[in-house]
């Protein structure tokens, strides 16, 4: 039986329905391989166990034959095999909960596996955004917030820009089509901000009436 455990969502990804004055631009997840690699090192992982592999062989060699000085190396690899293996369930499953979203107002991102939040990022909150593209396309738009608006690092980690912890970035990571999606925020994000504010005033005969 298929189950979804998003099926209370209103819309596919956030937690309510838009206001009639707003409406979905862009939605996306990550490549769980390129998270995998990203946020949890994949690469540098599956080295250190080659690595290890590697000096086992060399240590044991001239005692031993080649073939026997690798069979040394073959269980280092292996468990490197596994961790690498966790690293990309870890990632996978993370990227199928997450749904990143740009509206004409805001980017929102759906994140969490075991506990599902949703960030909802105004692009008045917003000061300044990086994208990171690789040749592939796929790639990270990190978001830096102004004003009082704080996020946590841990709460919200993989979706964050690494080692800013001070002032938690946050991103939408290993994207497809970065380059668009950033230019979709980009054009977006310029039309919302140079919108004039209509602030509520006092009427002339109340002014008078003062």
């Amino acid at each position: 039986m298929h189950h979804d455990d998003f099926k209370f969502e209103p819309v596919h990804g956030l937690p309510e329905a838009l206001p009639e004055d707003e409406h979905i631009l862009w939605q996306g997840a990550p490549s769980p391989l390129r998270l995998a690699k990203d946020a949890w090192s994949l690469n540098w992982v599956l080295g250190y166990f080659v690595a290890l592999a590697a000096i086992r062989v060399i240590m044991v060699s001239p005692d031993m034959s080649l073939t026997a000085a690798m069979a040394q190396g073959i269980p280092f690899l292996f468990a490197g095999g596994i961790v690498a293996l966790i690293l990309i369930g870890l990632a996978t499953v993370q990227a199928r909960s997450t749904v990143y979203t740009l509206t004409n107002k805001r980017a929102c991102m759906r994140i969490g596996a075991a506990l599902s939040m949703t960030l909802n990022l105004p692009y008045v909150c917003i000061g300044n955004a990086n994208v990171a593209v690789r040749p592939s396309g796929l790639g990270t738009l990190t978001f830096e917030l102004i004003g009082e608006t704080r996020l946590s690092f841990l709460m919200t980690w993989p979706h964050v820009r690494p080692w800013h912890m001070r002032r938690t970035q946050p991103a939408f990571r290993a994207i497809p089509d970065a380059a668009r999606v950033a230019a979709i925020f980009a054009e977006a994000a310029e039309t919302r901000v140079s919108m004039p504010q209509v602030a509520p005033v006092a009427s002339r005969d109340a002014i008078a009436a003062e």
